[in-house]
């Protein structure tokens, strides 16, 4: 799967061992817009292809954090004023569940604590675009999932979808996805 992807912002050091792929991102890298903080970054590390329509991409993520804001996950872009990221993400001295979704330029920013198990052993994460409505989900340990984030984001046809990973204070910081699959979009069914 990762030979069809493409770098946008490549970072430093990356390689494919089987089904994982490590990144070892670049200095002050983010994808960021304008709130709250006042300014725009869109220099983070995208590993990404074009997808028509509407599409499911799942990854499992292994960091080990110590750097405020260290992130990893998945993607979906338009361009540069229409995306979301997800995934883990280091704040508040603890792995967070984030979600950032930007609309008409500005970003909006929604985390809840990841179950540290989870994160230890692994957190799968799904990404699915039902149209114009994303919907963002992790899985547990007992291979249930849970919503996470449901969100409109009116998108072209053809969008960007692949695995991100940004460091906004340093550089070096390791990234590792597996398992990375993407697909066509999972049912609609919100509460199965």
């Amino acid at each position: 799967m990762y030979d069809e992807l493409e770098w946008r912002s490549p970072p430093p050091e990356w390689r494919v061992e089987g089904d994982r792929l490590t990144v070892i991102t670049g200095k002050d890298t983010d994808f960021w817009n304008k709130t709250f903080y006042g300014f725009t970054r869109k220099d983070g590390h995208l590993f990404c292809r074009e997808v028509e329509g509407d599409f499911s991409a799942e990854v499992v993520l292994h960091a080990t954090f110590d750097t405020l804001y260290d992130q990893l996950g998945l993607m979906v872009r338009a361009d540069d004023e229409h995306w979301l990221k997800t995934g883990l993400e280091y704040s508040d001295n603890q792995a967070q569940l984030s979600t950032v979704l930007t609309r008409d330029g500005w970003s909006d920013w929604a985390t809840s604590v990841a179950p540290i198990e989870d994160v230890k052993a692994g957190l799968r994460i799904r990404l699915t675009r039902h149209g114009e409505v994303l919907r963002v989900q992790r899985q547990d340990r007992n291979g249930k999932w849970h919503l996470t984030r449901l969100g409109y984001l009116g998108l072209p046809s053809k969008t960007q979808v692949g695995l991100m990973c940004c460091s906004p204070e340093r550089a070096g910081f390791r990234a590792t996805f597996s398992d990375f699959q993407l697909g066509p979009a999972i049912p609609r069914d919100l509460h199965g």
